[in-house]
Parts: structure tokens; C-alpha cells; sequence
């Protein structure tokens, strides 16, 4: 069943890349046997950054199934996930991924993620964003306060 759901993937990135506006990138969220988020790249179409084709499909499915994580889901998708949408498949708790292009071949025709997986593995202080710690007390006195409440849900 991957090679299907793996196929509609890459129809999705077809499809709605077609005009140009949309990026060639679509992914879906399949779980128990069913499809329950599609998505595909919407950047440019939505002024979003964050609207990657996995990005809009785990969105979707976690809408659908009513649920901030996905432990029972495999995602598919036409290439393989940058550094923000493996985040979110990390957080999204999704044990298993399908692609096809390779990040490789995402540079080839000018998506480079290599830099963002470059600079995650830096320190702060070295990376080319400037990044600047401040009022780390007060920022630990909102977690302590987070953990103290008994109604908190880890996430």
C-alpha cells in the first residue's frame, strides 16, 4: 500500500504545482488504512512560510481525527521532509515516513535545506541568525508554574 499512497502524494505535488504558484511538494497523512489529511505546498499561494505540503496534511488529519498528535499514522510525501516538517512530524508523534525525491534532488532544481540543517546543529552564538537569551528567570518562572498546574497536558 505505500506505492499507492505514495503515488497520490506525487499526484497532489502535480496537480496543484501545475500553475506555478504552488511548489512541487504534496504529502497526506494515512491512518488505520485511511487517508485523514491531504496537503500540499502553499507558500506563496497563502504569504505562509510554514504552509509545506507536510506541514498543511498533519494540520488536516489532526483536525480530522481531533488530536494534537498522529502515533498511529505513517506520512507520505513527494520529497523528503525538510528540517520544519520533520519537526513537526517529531511532534506530531508520526513513527513512520514515506517519501520519494530526496533532499538532493530538492537542491537540484533550488530548494536547498542543507543551510537550515547546517545551522540547527549549531550553537546559538554561532548561527547566522543572531539569537539573544534574555529574562531566562522569568521564562523558568512560566514553566514552573506550568508544571505545578494539575490540569496541564504534556503535549
Amino acid at each position: 500500500m505505500d506505492a499507492f499512497y505514495l503515488q497520490h502524494a506525487i499526484e497532489l505535488a502535480r496537480h496543484h504545482s501545475r500553475s506555478g504558484v504552488n511548489g512541487p511538494f504534496g504529502a497526506l497523512v494515512v491512518s488505520h488504512g485511511q487517508i485523514v489529511g491531504e496537503g500540499w505546498n502553499r507558500v506563496v499561494e497563502k504569504n505562509d512560510p510554514t504552509a509545506h505540503a507536510e506541514i498543511v496534511a498533519i494540520r488536516a488529519a489532526c483536525r480530522q481525527l481531533a488530536s494534537f498528535d498522529l502515533p498511529q499514522a505513517v506520512l507520505y510525501a513527494s520529497c523528503e521532509p525538510c528540517p520544519m516538517c520533520m519537526a513537526a512530524i517529531y511532534w506530531a508523534r508520526i513513527p513512520k515516513v514515506v517519501y520519494a525525491c530526496s533532499r538532493d534532488d530538492a537542491a537540484d532544481i533550488g530548494f536547498d535545506d542543507a543551510r537550515i540543517y547546517d545551522q540547527i546543529a549549531q550553537p546559538p552564538q554561532d548561527r547566522q541568525i543572531e539569537m539573544i537569551q534574555s529574562l531566562a528567570q522569568e521564562g523558568r518562572d512560566v514553566f514552573a508554574q506550568w508544571c505545578r498546574n494539575p490540569r496541564r497536558i504534556m503535549y
